[in-house]
């Protein structure tokens, strides 16, 4: 019988494109909190959930993730990616989220077919894209973009060689706390069409990923910049124009270890 968690589906299971979890993943992160219009918002979350607060956050990452094993970490092309995470607030119905007052994950962007499946697993709904973000090195040194007042960082995000994200962060010395994701549970769907009938559309089913072993490394603070761009086919831009409120950066690591239902 086939052993692969994912396809391929061989006897081994040794192509298979994910492991089964746990998953660990530890990163480098440089998050923008920003505010839009609420009533934009009914354009990306889903109504049976609850409604947009008018609050959002952009996550910029490069992550390194691995298995039990760690056998990742030594061919380290499965190991890394970068990724950028949007994500809203949302006051959720009852019975939705507890607390009441929780993200959703509407539109996010990875570069490793590895991390787009263990997404789509877990509810986020990923597809591919390209993001760079400066990073934070522990030299005192002008190219290191040290955790300091007067540090600046970027970060942006292209999809289909189209801009669709720009963002800048100076950082202020002070501490910040959490932003986005970090801060609160966030809310995924998961659902497949069924090609045996192939003019019906997926129904999804609302999920968040049970994350445990959470460790940081305490968030840099700062101030920020952050632009949508039109796209031909990405969605982002209807939450119209956006004012970035406040910024952070540090590392963290988590392990996931499956999916909970929303009454979990």
């Amino acid at each position: 019988m086939p052993q692969s968690f994912t396809p391929p589906f061989t006897s081994s299971g040794r192509s298979a494109l994910v492991q089964a979890p746990p998953w660990h993943y530890a990163g480098w992160l440089v998050n923008v909190a920003f505010e839009f219009d609420a009533a934009l918002g009914a354009a990306l979350v889903p109504a049976e959930l609850g409604t947009a607060t008018g609050k959002g956050c952009v996550h910029f990452a490069d992550w390194q993730a691995c298995g039990d094993d760690g056998r990742e970490l030594l061919d380290p092309v499965y190991a890394q990616y970068r990724e950028t995470i949007v994500v809203l607030e949302i006051a959720a119905k009852p019975g939705v989220g507890d607390p009441r007052l929780c993200f959703y994950c509407p539109l996010i962007y990875v570069d490793q077919d590895i991390s787009l499946l263990r997404g789509w697993l877990q509810g986020w709904p990923k597809k591919i894209g390209q993001t760079w973000l400066t990073r934070s090195m522990p030299l005192i040194h002008p190219a290191a973009a040290p955790l300091s007042a007067g540090s600046q960082l970027g970060a942006s995000l292209s999809v289909k060689e189209r801009r669709l994200v720009d963002a800048s962060v100076t950082l202020s010395g002070e501490k910040a706390g959490r932003l986005g994701f970090l801060a609160a549970p966030t809310i995924g769907a998961i659902g497949w069409p069924d090609l045996t009938h192939p003019g019906s559309v997926a129904v999804p089913r609302y999920l968040r990923a049970d994350i445990i072993d959470r460790v940081e490394s305490g968030w840099a603070g700062g101030s920020a910049t952050l632009r949508f761009h039109d796209h031909p086919v990405e969605e982002l831009a209807l939450l119209g124009p956006v004012d970035a409120t406040t910024a952070s950066a540090g590392w963290m690591g988590i392990t996931v270890r499956g999916a909970l239902p929303l009454d979990g």
